[in-house]
């Protein structure tokens, strides 16, 4: 492919953004969008060069092109596109893609070895140990890829019509792709790595300039490459799901295609745990140095535990006059610490410290809204502490500085309670869906990053902005601006969506179903 992985993965992402809007303005989701329709009778077939299998002319192609399955010159002229079913034909495109997108990334990754890391000017600019903080184990990365497209490529040679590839995708992630889970771990120290090398030696940042503009980069930065494994591994997961949508149910592609999701997912879980692991570890060592307990110390560094959510709100000093009010000192700021499985309470003092004068296991938190209770008490909630730090139950009365941040505590300290919408996993059989159209980093640690074509359903949302959303890949929820994302007003799309969605996570539901029926035992 001419396209550099980042490229078509651009690409990719938005024709499928594309294609999901041109279905929710039509009644039928059933109907064909462009970049599925079989090619016009009228238009000429190509006669193909030579005797070359199909993929393996668009993998050598120098084009940029993005090409589809259907509109390759052997697979228009054999007139198999007239044989086969519609559903069929999406199922090849979707098994294409997987193949032709490894081709790119493979093309990306053999860039970021050859151009950088093998740049004589940049070896000698760099100590040992730099380059391999900066490079991790991308050789390994890249004998895995080089070896798991050459296989894609055999099994499209088998015959025009390819029969599976995820049984490939399942042997490789089994055998090999523990490599991506070491390079990804990395991530941490190796965009630190980068920033410092960056501010520390003008020489590493010149050469990495001038390496940026050469046209073979297409413009795109040297980060854009050191991230392309996580992208990938991401990536693959989606495409394996998109084959395992479009494969007939109790079939043998379906168990295989089942089968590799499975895979998948225990890699990419691995992948993102390992990049959470340091950073938790450092920032739990940091608030530790921070606190400063009033009462009872509780140990706050656990392999167990991590950050959730942090910040200051108003706590209401109980009644005052009506004097109090107008002077405004009806409140009180207080700092909260919530981790995963407890809640610290404190007041900020000189020194950028906290003293502590309460907590809780989170289990034993509930929230409750104020609502129409005039200007001065907007944006109010009831915080419930079953048992504190005294063994006796307390409650607070807390201010936020909006509604969506009123509405980010609470289901951040009672994630049980009902939002305005229910999940889907409760199978509902319609819920607001949105779209990603803009990409988001995650800000705090109770937001979610989204990537462009991700859909989420809508589990709740703030009149200021933010929507609280269940991602349907994966199930990861979080905040996220309104603005990063497009509504899905067609209830069949939406409905659509979920009976996907279900599906790709049928073997996950009878997991939990066996451990259910286990526990009751």
């Amino acid at each position: 492919l001419g396209l550099l992985y980042q490229e078509y993965r651009d690409k990719s992402t938005r024709q499928e953004i594309e294609t999901r809007r041109l279905q929710d303005s039509q009644t039928d989701p059933e109907e064909s969008s462009p970049s599925e329709e079989t090619p016009s009778e009228t238009e000429p077939a190509s006669t193909p060069e030579s005797t070359a299998a199909p993929q393996l002319n668009l993998l050598r192609n120098s084009n940029s092109r993005f090409n589809l399955w259907q509109d390759l010159p052997e697979i228009r002229s054999s007139g198999i596109l007239s044989i086969l079913q519609p559903d069929e034909i999406k199922l090849q495109e979707a098994m294409f893609e997987l193949v032709t997108s490894e081709a790119s990334y493979y093309k990306s990754l053999n860039l970021l070895v050859s151009h950088f890391m093998e740049n004589e000017r940049l070896k000698k600019i760099l100590h040992q140990s730099e380059a391999h903080i900066l490079f991790s184990n991308v050789l390994d990365v890249m004998a895995v890829s080089e070896r798991f497209l050459l296989d894609l490529e055999q099994r499209v040679e088998e015959n025009i019509v390819i029969s599976d590839v995820c049984d490939i995708v399942y042997q490789h992630t089994v055998n090999h792709f523990s490599v991506y889970i070491t390079y990804v771990s990395n991530q941490t120290y190796q965009e630190r790595a980068y920033k410092q090398l960056l501010q520390d030696k003008p020489a590493f940042r010149e050469v990495i300039s001038q390496l940026e503009l050469d046209p073979k980069c297409k413009g795109l930065s040297f980060s854009s490459f050191l991230i392309l494994p996580f992208q990938r591994i991401t990536r693959l997961k989606l495409l394996v799901q998109n084959i395992l949508k479009k494969v007939e149910e109790k079939s043998e592609r379906e168990t295989t295609a089942l089968d590799a999701h499975k895979e998948l997912e225990t890699v990419v879980k691995a992948c993102n745990e390992g990049v959470r692991k340091m950073s938790r570890t450092e920032q739990m060592i940091s608030i530790q140095k921070k606190l400063e307990f009033k009462i009872k110390s509780v140990p706050i560094i656990s392999h167990s535990r991590w950050l959730l959510k942090q910040g200051e709100l108003q706590q209401m000093n109980g009644p005052k006059t009506s004097r109090t009010l107008r002077t405004k000192k009806l409140f009180r700021e207080i700092y909260l610490f919530l981790f995963n499985d407890l809640l610290v309470i404190c007041r900020q003092i000189p020194g950028d410290k906290y003293q502590v004068f309460d907590s809780a296991p989170r289990g034993l938190l509930r929230v409750e809204e104020l609502e129409d209770q005039g200007q001065s008490l907007a944006n109010v909630f009831i915080l419930r502490l079953l048992e504190n730090a005294d063994d006796r139950e307390a409650s607070y009365m807390l201010k936020a500085s909006s509604q969506s941040e009123m509405k980010r505590w609470m289901i951040s300290l009672a994630p049980n309670r009902r939002t305005k919408f229910v999940s889907f996993t409760s199978r509902l059989v319609d819920c607001p869906q949105i779209q990603c159209v803009h990409p988001y980093v995650a800000q705090q640690p109770d937001e979610l990053s989204l990537e462009l074509a991700d859909v989420l359903n809508i589990l709740d949302k703030t009149d200021d902005g933010w929507i609280f959303g269940e991602r349907l890949h994966d199930q990861e929820r979080g905040w996220f601006p309104s603005s990063t994302g497009e509504e899905i007003l067609n209830p069949k799309i939406r409905a659509q969506n979920l009976k996907e969605c279900f599906r790709v996570h049928k073997s996950d539901d009878s997991q939990r179903r066996k451990l259910g029926s286990r526990n009751r035992q």
